[in-house]
């Protein structure tokens, strides 16, 4: 069963330049945060800008302290698009407040209105608190509810 949406007054679609760079920053900070490499902050914002004008991304920002990133992609196994949590973070002075389930929140709900029929995300082993989020929104790291555990696996190019 799916949980029922609500609106949570401290996500907005970021679709202006200044929201943009704000999301471009915190995407920044979520990099530098874990040492993974970033080409910058306004290199991201620029990016961002262009996914956005294209039409298969969302960007969402919870206040001026979290970010989701959503993309579009045509199903194969359907006439719908699927939909790719690509980014989902939160600043930590203020994780544990809600924001989090707030923007995974608007982001299944940015996606249902999209029509898309799924919605996938990875994330890693290590990160309990992202994982406890995502199954309690109704999330599953199986194949199918209740089939085989699902692997993220990936290679720069």
């Amino acid at each position: 069963m799916t949980p029922a949406a609500t609106v949570d007054t401290r996500v907005a679609l970021a679709t202006a330049p200044e929201t943009l760079a704000l999301a471009g920053r915190l995407l920044h900070e979520f990099n530098t945060a874990y040492d993974d490499p970033t080409p910058g902050a306004d290199a991201l914002a620029t990016r961002l800008a262009e996914l956005v004008a294209a039409g298969d991304t969302d960007v969402l920002l919870g206040d001026e302290h979290g970010v989701a990133v959503v993309r579009y992609r045509p199903s194969l196994w359907s006439a719908a698009d699927e939909a790719y949590l690509a980014e989902l973070w939160v600043d930590p002075s203020v994780r544990r407040t809600g924001l989090g389930r707030a923007l995974l929140r608007a982001a299944l709900e940015r996606a249902r209105e999209r029509g898309c029929d799924l919605l996938d995300l990875a994330t890693s082993e290590d990160d309990p608190e992202a994982r406890s989020l995502y199954e309690s929104e109704g999330l599953h790291a199986t194949e199918g509810a209740g089939g085989p555990t699902t692997f993220h696996y990936e290679i720069d190019l």
